[in-house]
């Protein structure tokens, strides 16, 4: 039986959510029916290159320093799927929309579009583009029911809209409680309290206040608590700067870009989030498989996930100040901590595991690539 050749398409392949779910989701697709090839533009984001490439994907760099370039090259692209006979494009947020759109007018390909933002949250150049090109492709999949709602409530498209939730490997992120070697490099006592995040440092994150938070708690708390932050990006020099400002350089560390990210759940009791707005994080999921304690806003698709007091603990996004106090009730109550730990893996594992994501993926493919 042929293969059904699927082509993703994606601005980068660095350390965001969407580009960690591509190598995440081949592992688990049936590679007897599907033939999986990738196509990404900046070629200094390229750190998922090789767990796409050892789990049998077929990734090429089609460089473009800019947006200008990156939909000039769909003409390349177009001969590319000629050439592999490409059945069906994936392509993920909207520049990489807005390119496979051309080749899908081009080429007549059946093209699905994988949105993992709130439609109000973007340049209104983006949004603009975003809805005059939006019918130019089969399908939309939202990757919660808040993201599909806002494609439904600001684009109002006639093609059809779909959500797919995003999904964990649970199997990959169970926690290790043997490994201490996290807590060992940085020196942070075994029963130290740590409240960790795991995060682009882009703006609708909110690190800046994340931060305010934990000097908060430090402050009016006599528990010894460290903040461990894994990720690097835009705001990275305004974020140190605030750091120091707060006089955190002893309390609060930050590993940069990690490749592997489960030596550093393991460290962590509590994983803190204060965004301003969100899709459906993948960090938030893989904290939680982690058994992670959640202390977070109720921002876009995180409240699809969490419910307050079952699986973590939520503040409304304007009131992150908040979290401050939720976090204390935790510190201080140690039975609870433990409890929604556990939760929060049992919570994944029911309504989010990766295999159920994939198998929804491959039934979209089987039905728009007829």
């Amino acid at each position: 039986m042929k293969k059904i050749r699927i082509l993703h398409i994606i601005k980068s392949l660095g350390r965001g959510g969407a580009e960690m779910l591509l190598p995440e989701t081949l592992a688990l697709h049936d590679q007897s029916k599907f033939e999986f090839h990738y196509i990404y533009f900046l070629p200094w984001k390229d750190q998922m290159v090789q767990a796409i490439e050892e789990q049998g994907g077929i990734v090429n760099c089609f460089e473009a320093k800019n947006n200008i370039q990156l939909i000039g090259q769909y003409p390349k692209i177009a001969d590319y799927c000629h050439s592999h006979q490409i059945d069906l494009i994936h392509c993920h947020l909207p520049w990489a929309g807005f390119v496979g759109r051309l080749v899908h007018r081009k080429t007549r390909i059946p093209m699905v579009y994988t949105e993992h933002n709130m439609q109000e949250r973007y340049h209104p150049v983006t949004k603009f583009l975003n809805k005059k090109s939006f019918n130019s492709q089969s399908l939309a999949v939202g990757v919660s029911e808040d993201v599909s709602q806002s494609i439904k409530n600001n684009i109002s498209p006639s093609i059809p809209v779909r959500t797919i939730l995003n999904g964990v490997n649970t199997q990959k992120f169970s926690r290790n409680k043997h490994d201490l070697s996290v807590r060992e490099h940085y020196n942070i006592p075994e029963n130290a309290i740590v409240i960790g995040l795991v995060s682009v440092f882009r703006f609708q994150k909110r690190i800046k206040e994340w931060l305010q938070v934990f000097r908060n708690l430090k402050n009016s708390s006599s528990e010894e608590i460290f903040g461990l932050i894994v990720g690097a990006g835009p705001l990275e020099e305004e974020i140190m700067q605030e750091v120091e400002r707060l006089n955190l350089r002893e309390s609060v560390i930050f590993t940069g870009l990690q490749e592997n990210t489960l030596p550093y759940f393991n460290a962590m009791d509590i994983f803190m989030m204060s965004s301003s707005f969100e899709g459906l994080p993948i960090a938030l999921l893989e904290a939680m498989s982690m058994e992670c304690a959640i202390v977070t806003t109720n921002a876009g698709g995180i409240k699809e996930v969490v419910r307050d007091e079952k699986d973590g603990l939520m503040v409304p996004v304007e009131e992150w100040e908040e979290l401050k106090e939720r976090l204390q009730s935790l510190i201080t109550d140690r039975p609870k901590l433990t409890e929604l730990q556990k939760a929060a893996r049992e919570r994944v594992i029911t309504e989010f595991s990766l295999q159920v994501m994939t198998k929804n993926l491959e039934q979209a493919y089987m039905e728009f690539s007829e």
